[in-house]
């Protein structure tokens, strides 16, 4: 005993000496240090007193990086003198007192004297940390994990909004526990994280910043969404913390719906990021987090004192202190070349064009970026001088475009990729600065490109998804005669999307056996839904479409396998149709796991049916769970459903709780299923809460689905207090439903204003609703702005309605304000001045949905320009559709 005790104190001291070592040496006094480390003057003051307690792990690790000194030797000092041991986990990655946090690739926030892998420019380079909503949500995730149970959170929040340094906070509670941290990045990300995914061991913080680099790789990010799926689902290799960063984007590409016709690219990846793994950064500091930043400058925090004198207005601390401003200014005060250059980089990002953009397109599609006057000056060096120009680096070490070595592919050749694959000469490549790019996408929404950007892509551009994308853009922009031109171009590098989407896009044009020909040659090429339409056509026979389906399959299209299973079910093979459901399933077919617990159902094996739902459940989706417990349901087998549901709800599943206690309700029990959302709320769920509420209110049961809403909006969720004031408010009670919304808005919840405008506005407080929906709007809600445009329109004021309708659509990006525009004209009888607006509806890439909002006729947009645009927005004179050769076994002798 006497021998640990002196193990302690002996730890201690050292600990101590090398700290006050550190200090002198660095030749700081410790109002200093605590600048520098980013601590208070008394936190500092007692680290270093011999007669207080051992400081904490955070303090010691702080004080480490700021003086510089090992910070993992001190670690182990400060652990033994705490009594606290760790045992050490394995894997890849390295103990997460090991990184710096720009090795993570927080941005710096300024530029430092020493090198750059040192730990004084680690301290000097990050600012004081503001906590804000999203941290208390990451700072719960690792209570989980130290509580011994896995945890993903994913932060969606646009360019430089503080996702990463989010994470790095988050995760420093863990670093004195001996957790390690492993960022996959070498050779590619992607390759990393799928070579040692399955190597990760307990105890390992997964660190997959920019997450689309992993998950919307087109070669394997499923696979590797799938192998973080069952890391996280695997008792034995936790607990992990597995942390991401997207823009919201991707996270929107990533989890949307596929319809049923089309490719589902992204099937595991949606499933790993359901429910509340998502975590929203917002763009903003909120007033809150501008009181605790003003607090820290006041406190010495220099970096945060010069980012408020700038950026307090609008809230954007963290883009300022990653370099935005100086990126900004160096776009606004681009030499005319250079700034050309930089919005044909915007634009060609914006609609679709990858991350690496060739000069030789770059340069070609600048030119018509410039007014006559600038490109009448051009000099013969004039692209060589603009490139220059944009890689000088501005401060945190970012550059407006920077010069590109993406590495080649190396997998083998196949038909559909060859073409794909070969490099033809493509020279330099460049990259533009994220937040430029982002910028970009917020200032030039509203922009069609000129015709100078259009011709370099077909002339330039080799990659199909490149000019696939770009002639999606034009399409939706009704410039027809790009879009046509690069979906051939697209076609002929092999994107079996192009010949399918010419297809659809040559019969309306009035070329029907065009159409189907070009059908036959995305089928010849594999394309499932081109298959799968010239067999409903009758066109194809099921042993040729089985035979396209296999080669596609063979190719990877896993959607192949979907659709060959269909064809052996209508054969009356239904054994066949399983082991093909069986190998889409494996690879991530959504409607493959629902297809087989049909058949399995069907067939009477209802244990194979719940196996293979329960085996959707362990990997996190729980859709097939409650398909199977529908169909019994249907069946009028409730009993059945509530079991299979049960038995995954005692297991924790709060999906499957939501389902029975739906179930429970509809059985008319009342206190059953209020147990069972009770369990799925204190899971964090209160969703189950919300849908009895609903079913009371139905059943005419205001006062218990009051107190539902209650329950829920005690356990945090404002929305159900929207939903109580509802009910107050058709029960007669408008004061008590505006209480209740306001105490919602006081949580943040920008709808509660909306809602509150409108009751002021019933009431005939026409000024009072005014000032809610400007509140409203000044929290970035582009609905408030045209809500206060239709006050303004009731008023008879069609002046200030269109002022407000035209801020959202110029400033926000309001798509639906140029509707809401269009159709003030429209009534008041200018329908110039209407087309006018569906015009700039189309340069936002919104073409049909504005012209029939304008016209309300579907196709009135072919009707006002049936040649469609050109890119400076002039009716384009017509043109011929080309027809392509016909192929006589696709193309029905009667097809006019």
């Amino acid at each position: 005993m006497r021998d640990g005790q002196n193990d302690r104190e002996q730890a201690l001291a050292e600990l101590r000496q090398r700290l006050t070592d550190g200090l002198a040496t660095a030749r700081l006094d410790k109002t200093q240090l605590a600048r520098r480390a980013g601590l208070g003057r008394t936190t500092v003051s007692e680290a270093l007193s011999s007669n207080k307690p051992v400081p904490s792990p955070e303090t010691v690790a702080a004080l480490a990086r700021a003086l510089p000194l090992p910070v993992q030797e001190l670690l182990t000092l400060q652990r033994t003198a705490a009594q606290e041991g760790a045992v050490p986990a394995g894997g890849p990655g390295r103990p997460i007192g090991d990184w710096a946090p720009h090795e993570l690739e927080v941005h710096p926030a300024e530029p430092g004297s020493t090198t750059a892998d040192s730990d004084v420019f680690a301290a000097r380079s990050l600012p004081g940390y503001v906590p804000r909503d999203h941290d208390r949500v990451l700072d719960e995730a690792v209570r989980h994990v130290t509580a011994g149970r896995s945890r993903m959170v994913v932060l969606v929040g646009t360019s430089s909004t503080g996702k990463t340094r989010a994470c790095w906070e988050a995760v420093q509670p863990l670093a004195d526990r001996g957790w390690r941290l492993w960022h996959p990045f070498d050779p590619t990300r992607a390759e990393a994280a799928l070579e040692d995914l399955h190597h990760v061991g307990p105890r390992t913080v997964v660190w997959l910043n920019e997450a689309q680099h992993y998950l919307g790789n087109p070669a394997v990010g499923e696979r590797i969404a799938a192998a973080v799926h069952r890391l996280l689902v695997s008792p034995e290799r936790g607990p992990v913390l597995v942390l991401g960063t997207l823009w919201p984007e991707y996270a929107a590409r990533y989890t949307a719906l596929p319809t049923p016709d089309a490719a589902d690219p992204h099937s595991r990846t949606r499933e790993l990021l359901a429910g509340p793994r998502l975590l929203t950064v917002p763009d903003a500091f909120d007033a809150p987090a501008l009181a605790a930043a003003a607090v820290l400058a006041e406190g010495g925090d220099r970096l945060l004192a010069d980012a408020l004198t700038r950026a307090r207005a609008d809230g954007r601390i963290t883009q300022d202190l990653a370099g935005a401003p100086e990126l900004l200014n160096r776009y606004r005060h681009a030499s005319p070349a250079a700034k050309a250059v930089l919005e044909a980089a915007m634009d060609a990002r914006r609609l679709g064009v990858g991350l690496h953009l060739p000069q030789a397109f770059l340069t070609d599609a600048a030119t018509d970026y410039l007014n006559q006057s600038d490109y009448d000056q051009l000099t013969d060096d004039w692209a060589e001088r603009a490139y220059a120009e944009l890689s000088e680096p501005v401060h945190g070490k970012q550059v407006p475009l920077r010069r590109t070595a993406p590495r080649p592919p190396r997998r083998p050749p196949t038909p559909a990729s060859t073409a794909e694959t070969t490099p033809r000469g493509e020279g330099p490549q460049f990259r533009l600065a994220d937040y430029l790019e982002q910028h970009g996408r917020t200032i030039r929404r509203h922009l069609c490109p000129p015709a100078s950007l259009w011709h370099a892509a077909h002339t330039h551009l080799i990659h199909s998804d490149d000019l696939h994308n770009l002639a999606g853009a034009a399409r939706t922009r009704h410039r027809l005669q790009w879009a046509h031109h690069l979906c051939h171009r697209a076609a002929s590098y092999g994107n079996t999307d192009a010949l399918y989407h010419l297809s659809l896009w040559q019969r309306p044009a009035g070329d029907p056996q065009g159409g189907l020909a070009l059908i036959g040659q995305a089928a010849d090429h594999g394309d499932v839904r081109a298959i799968s339409y010239l067999v409903k056509l009758r066109l194809m026979d099921r042993e040729e479409a089985e035979v396209l389906l296999r080669q596609a399959a063979d190719h990877g299209n896993i959607d192949a396998l979907y659709h060959l299973a269909e064809l052996r079910v209508t054969a009356g093979d239904p054994e066949g149709a399983e082991v093909l459901l069986r190998q889409a399933a494996d690879h991530g077919n959504p409607y493959a796991l629902c297809s087989l617990i049909l058949l399995r159902e069907t067939a009477g094996d209802r244990e194979g049916a719940e196996t293979l739902a329960g085996r959707a459940a362990d990997h996190g989706s729980t859709a097939a769970l409650r398909y199977l417990a529908e169909l019994r349901e249907e069946a009028g087998d409730r009993e059945g459903a509530e079991t299979v549901l049960r038995r995954f709800a005692d297991r924790g599943n709060t999906d499957a709780l939501y389902y029975l206690a739906e179930l429970r309700e509809k059985a008319g029990d009342r206190e059953g299923a209020e147990a069972l959302a009770g369990r799925a709320a204190d899971h964090g769920s209160t969703d189950a809460l919300l849908r009895l509420a609903e079913l009371r209110e139905e059943a005419g049961d205001r006062e218990g689905a009051e107190a539902l809403l209650q329950k829920a909006a005690d356990q945090g969720d404002s929305d159900a207090l929207l939903s109580l004031a509802e009910l107050r408010e058709t029960g007669g009670d408008r004061g008590g439903a505006e209480a209740l919304l306001q105490q919602a808005a006081d949580h943040g919840n920008i709808n509660a204003l909306y809602y509150l405008a409108e009751l002021r506005e019933k009431a005939g407080d026409r000024e009072g609703a005014e000032s809610l929906a400007g509140r409203a709007a000044d929290h970035g809600g582009t609905y408030a702005l045209r809500y206060l445009a239709k006050l303004r329109e009731d008023a008879g004021d069609q002046e200030g309605a269109e002022v407000l309708l035209r801020q959202a659509a110029d400033h926000h990006g309001d798509i639906h304000a140029l509707h809401h525009l269009a159709g003030l004209r429209e009534r008041a009888g200018d329908r110039e001045g209407a087309e006018v607006i569906v015009r700039q509806a189309a340069d936002h890439g919104d073409s049909d949905t504005a012209a029939q909002y304008l016209m309300q006729v579907p196709n009135a947009f072919t009707r006002l320009w049936p040649n469609g645009l050109d890119p400076d927005g002039t009716p384009t004179p017509p043109w011929p559709f080309p027809t392509p050769a016909l192929r006589g076994r696709h193309v029905a002798p009667d097809a006019t």
